[in-house]
């Protein structure tokens, strides 16, 4: 046997593991840990939080701008075809989301959660000492200047300036896994320990476990909708191109990463009937830029979030809130987390959140990343199989039967494999 196949596998302790064990010791140690001790964590909380401040509209401005000039200067119209459908389904998942919370969580979530939560910054610890770390600007200047940087990008000739917003895409990455990734656990565990000397996280944790599930069911209609929709145009039984898809799914829930799962995902879509060229071009294009799942995630829990505080839900709000995270999840990176942690700034400027709400959809987010992830690349294939159907429909009967003669030589070579 070969030093490859002996060699150990490296053992890595996962950020899904790292919060699970942040929330239980911070439950644990809340009710013995002496104040002091714990204001020595609400401190770093609240640095943390500073900088989160800081860095927010520069991650905004650093994935938004280079993403929007990359789409203009690409394969052109089926790129942006495809970029737009992505962008449709992940608005549809987050109406979606917006419709079944109203209706349904004013059922699940208990009658005094309001009332537990109502003032949450009264029961909780100060910090020793605060250190304002303002912004360069604001996160609503972030995206506007994002707009016009990325949009200019795609008319005039910019070499320069897309290399350097290329560059910093690549410096908001490192911040994101190198800095704030890394300490996010120390941050839940702060904000789990706090809460739980305040007397909230019982009624926190019982509550976000009915809403866990919700999110799970909601999250297996929107799966049916993308396949049925996709076996409309497509002509297919929708329900066996989903059941094709499966093998994707699972293998997204064991790596919570859209990108590693490609692999399986290109190969699924093969299957399902989607022609090579198309899935090798949109099944790593929507892994990237399609995020239904992550969508419906962070708008239910936000949602919740504002419920149990008691804030008002404003129909025009949200509805502005929705259209400004779907561009947020086409942009948000694919690093564990990387979805929650786009939205951030979001949910702190139009719908108000405290550090202590932030801290609460962050955590939940992370809980269940695997599941989301596993319904962004199984809608993948859906999207995957529409667009080929637009494709075939635009291509001449040649190209069509040469294709169908590569596609029975790639069969049968697998077949002798």
């Amino acid at each position: 046997m070969s030093a490859e196949t002996t060699a150990p596998k490296k053992f890595t302790f996962g950020l899904l593991p790292q919060i699970v064990v942040a929330i239980v010791l911070g439950v644990l140690l809340g009710t013995v840990m002496p104040d002091w001790a714990t204001r020595i964590f609400v401190t770093f909380n609240g640095l943390f939080g500073q900088f989160l401040g800081f860095a927010i509209p520069l991650i905004i401005l650093g994935l938004i701008a280079p993403a929007i000039a990359d789409l203009g200067r690409g394969a052109g119209k089926w790129l942006a075809i495809t970029a737009g459908i992505a962008y449709l389904s992940t608005l549809v998942a987050g109406f979606m989301g917006y419709g079944a919370s109203m209706l349904v969580l004013p059922r699940v979530l208990p009658a005094d959660g309001a009332e537990a939560l109502a003032n949450p910054d009264d029961s909780l610890l100060k910090p020793f000492f605060e250190l304002p770390i303002p912004p360069l600007f604001g996160v609503t200047t972030a995206v506007v200047l994002a707009f016009v940087v990325g949009i200019a990008l795609t008319v005039i000739d910019g070499g320069g300036l897309l290399r350097g917003f290329r560059e910093l895409r690549e410096l908001v990455n490192w911040v994101i896994s190198k800095i704030i990734i890394p300490l996010l656990p120390i941050y839940i565990f702060g904000i789990f320990l706090n809460m739980t000397q305040g007397g909230q996280v019982a009624t926190v944790i019982l509550t976000f476990l009915g809403v866990v599930v919700f999110v799970f069911i909601l999250t297996w209609i929107m799966l049916v909708l993308q396949f049925a929709v996709a076996g409309a145009v497509s002509g297919k039984n929708p329900f066996k191109m989903l059941s094709t898809m499966l093998p994707a799914y699972a293998t997204a829930l064991g790596t919570s990463s859209s990108a590693a799962t490609i692999p399986v995902t290109l190969r699924q879509a093969i299957k399902m009937g989607v022609s090579q060229p198309v899935a090798a071009f949109a099944i790593p294009l929507c892994a990237t830029i399609h995020l239904a799942g992550s969508m419906i995630k962070i708008t239910c829990f936000s949602i919740a979030v504002m419920m149990l505080s008691g804030a008002a839900i404003e129909p025009g709000l949200m509805v502005a809130f929705i259209f400004m995270l779907g561009i947020m999840m086409v942009a948000a990176p694919g690093v564990p987390g990387g979805a929650i942690m786009t939205a951030v700034g979001l949910l702190s400027s139009m719908l108000g959140f405290t550090e202590a709400q932030v801290g609460l959809m962050i955590a939940t987010y992370i809980a269940i990343d695997s599941f989301g992830t596993a319904t962004n690349v199984t809608g993948d294939g859906a999207i995957a199989a529409i667009i080929d159907k637009l494709v075939r429909s635009s291509k001449s009967t040649d190209e069509l039967e040469e294709e169908a003669a590569t596609k029975a030589e790639v069969e049968a070579a697998d077949a002798l494999a």
